[in-house]
């Protein structure tokens, strides 16, 4: 099972494995109060990309569009998360942004099912 949920929400056990899936560190998150198993800032949408979106809700349609194109290119990153997937059972996938709906995250778990 893949969930989602903000950094800055609090860990819990249900969780399973959390992943940090931005590119930047989020502000104020140590490794061990985020209970951060892995940053892998590596399969966060490009610096460019991520800039342009500025979590805009109207630019998501085409962000969504974009960054699958650059996922295209991580198949080695889908394939490990979804190897801990099926070591860990559960894989908890991390953002900062504020919005739930609109973000990065929303978009990997997409293409990792």
């Amino acid at each position: 099972m893949i969930s989602l949920k903000r950094v800055y929400e609090k860990p819990d056990r249900k969780d399973g494995f959390r992943i940090l899936v931005d590119r930047l560190w989020p502000r104020g998150i140590s490794k061990e109060k985020g209970k951060i198993d892995l940053w892998l800032k590596e399969i966060a949408p490009s610096d460019g990309l991520r800039k342009w979106f500025g979590h805009v809700p109207e630019k998501f349609a085409e962000f969504r569009k974009k960054y699958n194109i650059e996922l295209e290119e991580k198949s080695e990153l889908i394939k490990k998360i979804k190897q801990l997937e099926k070591e860990k059972k559960t894989v908890t996938l991390l953002y900062s942004a504020r919005d739930g709906r609109f973000n990065n995250a929303v978009v990997l778990k997409e293409a990792l099912k």
